[in-house]
C-alpha cells in the first residue's frame, strides 16, 4: 500500500499550474479562484484515492486530504476572523479555503494577490517635531543613534537636515 505522501507526489505531478480564471478589479489582477483550484486538483486526488475536505471547526477553516485506503491525512488550517457580518465571514471562508488548499499542496497557481502582498510596501516617514531636534542631536552626540537613523526614519525639514549634519 502506498503512503499518503507517495500518492500526493503522484497527484502533484499531474496537477501542474492552475490557470487564472478570475479578475480582482480592485488590484487590477487575475488569480485562480477556489472553483478553479478544486476543478484542477479534486479529480486527480480522487484518481489517487485521496479525498479533499474543507470543514469549518472551532472557528477555523481546515483543508484536509485523506487517504481512503489507509486513513492517513494531512491538514492545513487558519483561524477565521471573529468580527464581521455574514457576507464578510463568507468571503473570509472562501478566501481561506483557497489559500489553505493552495498552501497545503504547494500549488503553482499564478496568484497576483500573493505577488502584491510580497511587494515591499513604501515606508511612510513621520515628521520630527521641531521641539525634538535637540533630543535627536543629543542622541547622536552620545552615539545612541546615528544621523542615518534620523535620515532614514523621519521626514526632516531642510533646516533639520542642516542642523543634524553639524554633528
Amino acid at each position: 500500500m502506498k503512503s499518503i505522501y507517495v500518492k500526493l507526489h503522484e497527484a502533484k505531478k499531474s496537477i501542474g499550474v492552475v490557470k487564472k480564471n478570475a479578475k480582482n478589479p480592485h488590484f487590477k489582477n487575475t488569480y485562480a479562484d477556489l472553483n478553479a483550484l478544486i476543478e484542477a486538483v479534486e479529480p486527480i486526488l480522487l484518481e489517487n484515492n485521496l479525498i479533499l475536505l474543507q470543514p469549518i471547526k472551532d472557528g477555523k477553516v481546515f483543508t484536509e486530504i485523506i487517504d481512503v485506503e489507509s486513513g492517513e491525512s494531512i491538514v492545513s488550517s487558519i483561524e477565521l476572523p471573529t468580527s464581521g457580518n455574514p457576507q464578510q465571514m463568507g468571503s473570509a471562508i472562501t478566501y481561506f479555503r483557497r489559500y489553505t488548499l493552495q498552501s497545503l499542496l504547494s500549488l503553482q497557481a499564478d496568484d497576483d494577490d500573493g505577488q502584491m502582498a510580497s511587494k515591499p510596501q513604501p515606508i511612510v516617514k513621520k515628521q520630527l517635531p521641531a521641539e525634538k531636534i535637540e533630543q535627536a542631536v543629543e542622541l547622536i552626540k552620545n552615539k545612541q543613534k546615528t544621523k542615518e537613523f534620523f535620515f532614514d526614519n523621519y521626514d526632516l525639514t531642510e533646516d533639520q537636515v542642516i542642523y543634524i549634519n553639524k554633528y
